[in-house]
């Protein structure tokens, strides 16, 4: 790929459009299908753990909903980029995205920001069917704002490192299994870590996936396990990371050109 800046005269618009429309018209699957996923949680976790209660006021289904819209967000965001880049590889189609004049910076900036699209959408699907078990209350909107864009940023950054690594479908679905959905699942969605034994909240404390649950949710309700600063500077490092690996493996070209 071309060393190109960020130009939106150039191909860059028709590549986000691409991948806006490649999971629109499947949004049966690629949209309703998560929402029906995170209801199922909400109604499982929700019926069980109802009597409980977080933070001393909140009940567990009202805690319980910023959790999984985060979490659709991720989840989705991450698919995103991953299956896009890897069928593209498979079906051998990638050539013709190579070919285009297009700097790895644009090809980061199109895949990435058509996740974020996707993670969102999928989050507002769930925020408005699950407002109907508890209305979301939006006690500081700029951090919801802020870690939902991050979250989805990180997500679909690890989705490109994945897609560009995967030779195959069963090694991508490795990377979602025993990474991503760990992480996920692992990152407090159904839980505070304050409840956890001392030991397990240091592991949490490791886990970059946590930071951005929590600060989501301190978005909602102006309390949350970490402050919502130290959540923030976190994030941004790691979104730092993730997407200097994966602009660099584009710039290299790394399993693409091949």
């Amino acid at each position: 790929m071309k060393s190109l800046p960020l130009k939106f005269g150039s191909g860059f618009p028709s590549l986000l459009r691409k991948e806006i429309i490649r999971f629109y018209k499947v949004a049966f699957q690629t949209v309703a299908a998560p929402v029906l996923t995170a209801i199922l949680y909400l109604m499982i976790f929700g019926q069980v753990l109802e009597g409980k209660e977080v933070y001393g006021h909140l009940s567990y289904t009202t805690f319980l909903i910023p959790g999984l819209v985060m979490m659709s967000v991720l989840q989705n965001a991450f698919a995103n980029t991953s299956s896009s880049l890897i069928q593209s590889k498979i079906t051998g189609n990638l050539v013709f995205i190579l070919l285009a004049p297009f700097s790895h910076f644009e090809f980061y900036a199109a895949y990435v920001l058509a996740a974020v699209f996707r993670g969102v959408m999928v989050g507002l699907g769930v925020l408005a069917v699950t407002a109907w078990y508890a209305p979301p209350n939006f006690e500081f909107p700029f951090w919801i704002l802020t870690f939902v864009f991050l979250g989805a940023a990180i997500l679909g950054s690890l989705g490109l490192i994945a897609g560009i690594l995967a030779d195959k479908f069963d090694q991508l679905a490795a990377f979602q299994n025993f990474i991503i959905m760990p992480a996920t699942m692992l990152s407090g969605v159904f839980y505070s870590i304050h409840s956890l034994p001392k030991a397990w909240q240091t592991v949490s404390h490791f886990n970059p996936f946590f930071y951005m649950i929590d600060g989501f949710r301190y978005g909602f309700f102006g309390v949350s396990d970490i402050p919502p600063w130290t959540s923030l500077a976190i994030v941004l490092c790691f979104l730092i990371v993730v997407a200097g690996i994966a602009l660099r493996l584009l710039q290299k070209g790394y399993k693409l050109r091949s």
